[in-house]
């Protein structure tokens, strides 16, 4: 694997998932084969848990792990070309990758979306930037569209924790006090759709995402029916793919409570974090026997670690 930008990067997400759950068993069986080699991590907006799962991931492969953040210690880089630089922007993107390859193996990248130009966005313009100038195997940290290490991680915690062999999984919106992108969602619907599960997409009319992540899911705008039997609830917010970026109303009702959950399967409850107790989801269900939050959030080393290992031996 010389590319980890989506689902459709993977040959085979089954192998993938239980090669991180092999991870998991035993996290320094391969420390050798990560020797003497560097994986940089570039930051253009916060982290925490890609953060730290990744950088430990590497560790764990015997990586070395440069770490920048690009909006408090690197230079404002520029991306359109043909352009005089005459403003704010230092650096082209072209030096600025380019630069970058000569000193890792493999290189990370987290951007987020900017909401306002929906085409801008989705042509995934600085991640793609990235991939074509540094001239080493690239995984995306988070891009304006998707979220890959993320979902692979949810997939992960799917499957460790199933006890059906086709659980019922449903992915519904929740409120928010600000227009988030839609990566996470994209990314989680465009992983399901590929997996052996039932999958419910929830959300309130005008929060439908792009077709292009949802083929195969069930769609509905009523959350009751569609939490009704389920195994595990994943709780995100997003703005809407039309008109982009846009937000309608506060939809108070959609967060989940404990008596929510008592339509569904007992329900294992999921969210990427970070979370906004109250607000997208309750805090009685963030503290009780049903949420997965922080054991996902563990997960996220192994799914690193499974990728950054099929990219060390493809190089």
């Amino acid at each position: 694997m010389k590319l980890f930008s989506s689902v459709n990067d993977v040959t085979d997400i089954n192998q993938l998932v239980n090669e991180a759950l092999l991870h998991k068993q035993n996290p320094y069986a391969h420390q050798q084969l990560g020797k003497n080699r560097i994986l940089g991590l570039i930051f253009l907006n916060p982290s925490l848990r890609t953060r730290l799962s990744t950088q430990k991931a590497a560790l764990n492969l015997g990586m070395n792990v440069i770490v920048m953040n690009m909006d408090k210690e690197g230079w404002a880089l520029e991306f359109n070309d043909g352009v005089v630089m005459n403003g704010t922007t230092v650096e082209h993107i072209r030096e600025a990758a380019g630069v970058m390859g000569q000193y890792v193996d493999i290189l990370g990248v987290r951007s987020f979306p900017g909401l306002v130009d929906r085409e801008k966005d989705y042509s995934e313009e600085i991640f793609n930037k990235f991939v074509e100038f540094c001239g080493v195997p690239m995984v995306s940290l988070e891009s304006a569209t998707r979220h890959p290490l993320q979902s692979l991680a949810d997939l992960v915690t799917i499957h460790e924790l199933k006890t059906t062999a086709r659980p019922k999984v449903v992915l519904t919106w929740a409120p928010h006090v600000k227009a988030l992108p839609q990566a996470v969602p994209n990314s989680f619907a465009e992983w399901m759709c590929k997996a052996d599960v039932q999958f419910v997409i929830a959300h309130p009319e005008g929060y439908a995402l792009c077709d292009d992540f949802t083929g195969g899911a069930t769609i509905t705008h009523n959350q009751d029916e569609a939490i009704n039997g389920a195994d595990f609830i994943y709780v995100k917010n997003w703005s809407a793919y039309e008109p982009y970026g846009k937000v309608f109303g506060e939809h108070n009702d959609w967060m989940l409570t404990n008596q929510k959950l008592t339509l569904t399967n007992n329900a294992k409850v999921m969210h990427c974090l970070p979370v906004r107790r109250n607000l997208e989801l309750s805090a009685e269900v963030l503290d009780g026997p049903n949420s997965l939050v922080v054991h996902e959030a563990g997960n996220r080393v192994w799914a690193a670690q499974a990728v950054l290992k099929q990219m060390l031996q493809a190089l």
